[in-house]
């Protein structure tokens, strides 16, 4: 199993740019696909990204393409969001999650682990 706690939520202002960050336990992070979503209020959870084990195969949503930026580092067991250009319409709470799967999917059906989340919430 693996533990994941987000961070780096909080208020921003619509321009801004944010890095959530999201730290995991255990031994065996680089064996799972990480992925991002968020669940604004009222609306079902969405995908955001999705990066492979190594980290070489990424894929994103199409309402983020070219704002977002995941990353991860095996070492440091750590996944990351960096959002450039914020938009009021990002205000959401923001999960991250594991798969065991061997393709870096944006459905969260394939998603064993999850955080909390953390809240974004954009000004405009």
């Amino acid at each position: 199993q693996v533990q994941l706690v987000e961070s780096g939520g909080g208020l921003a202002q619509a321009g801004d740019s944010l890095r959530l960050s999201c730290a995991a336990s255990g031994r065996t992070f680089s064996t799972y696909i990480m992925g991002w979503f968020r669940q604004a209020p009222g609306k079902e959870r969405e995908s955001v990204a999705a990066i492979s084990r190594n980290g070489f195969n990424i894929n994103y949503a199409d309402s983020v393409k070219g704002r977002f930026t995941i990353s991860r580092d095996n070492v440091k067991n750590m996944v990351y969001l960096q959002v450039i250009s914020l938009k009021p319409e990002d205000t959401a709470v923001y999960y991250c999650a594991a798969s065991t799967t061997t393709l870096p999917l944006l459905d969260s059906k394939t998603y064993s682990f999850w955080g909390q989340g953390t809240q974004v919430t954009v000004s405009s």
